[in-house]
């Protein structure tokens, strides 16, 4: 029952995340998620079958390290917002911070799960809503394409750099699932222990234990 309980929540977690790109990019001036009804709460009109089911339930099923997940990416222009310089990051950076708001949220419904007089199976499962909202957000924020960190760094280099880097992001997400398993490669191979390490420092600090 936890495990089918722990996709759903991995499921809705990523559909909120990239709700979350849309909603930012329509509020800088981009109408274009919201023109394709992708602002949308209903799950279905963004779960992707293979990033959203069929992944986690392997990665789950193999006893991975992780879970890791993906939705359909919520459109957006990038030529439509205002603030040209600084509104991809604000996009980009929404999806992980929409996670951590929910981390959070949740993290404060255990804390006080004694007066709520919460049970014990049901204080599990906000904890797993905790943890795996807090390995997406930090997840997403890794700097590499075709990752949202990717997109956030761009506005802090001087501007031939940043161009440069733009041009490059761009090219690795037009590799789709080649930059996509690149990234996992390298994720594995030399970020897994500081990652998890930050992870679990953040839970823990979170849920004050």
């Amino acid at each position: 029952m936890f495990e089918i309980i722990t996709l759903v929540i991995l499921i809705l977690s990523i559909v909120i995340h990239e709700v979350s790109h849309g909603y930012a990019a329509n509020w800088l001036g981009d109408p274009t998620a919201r023109l394709a009804g992708r602002l949308s709460p209903n799950p279905f009109l963004h779960i992707d079958p293979v990033g959203s089911v069929l992944v986690p339930a392997v990665l789950y099923i193999t006893n991975a390290h992780f879970l890791f997940g993906w939705a359909k990416p919520v459109p957006y222009n990038p030529y439509n917002l205002r603030n040209q310089r600084w509104g991809e990051a604000f996009v980009a950076g929404a999806g992980p911070l929409s996670n951590l708001l929910i981390a959070t949220i949740f993290a404060v419904l255990i804390r006080f799960s004694v007066a709520f007089d919460f049970s014990a199976d049901f204080t599990e499962m906000l904890g797993y809503v905790v943890f795996i909202n807090i390995l997406l957000a930090i997840f997403n924020a890794i700097p590499i394409p075709p990752l949202d960190g990717s997109k956030i760094i761009a506005p802090f280099l001087p501007f031939g750099l940043a161009q440069k880097y733009r041009a490059f992001t761009a090219y690795m997400e037009n590799l789709g699932f080649i930059a996509l398993f690149l990234c996992l490669f390298i994720f594995m191979q030399i970020l897994w222990k500081p990652f998890s390490a930050l992870v679990m420092s953040i839970y823990h600090l979170m849920l004050g234990v």
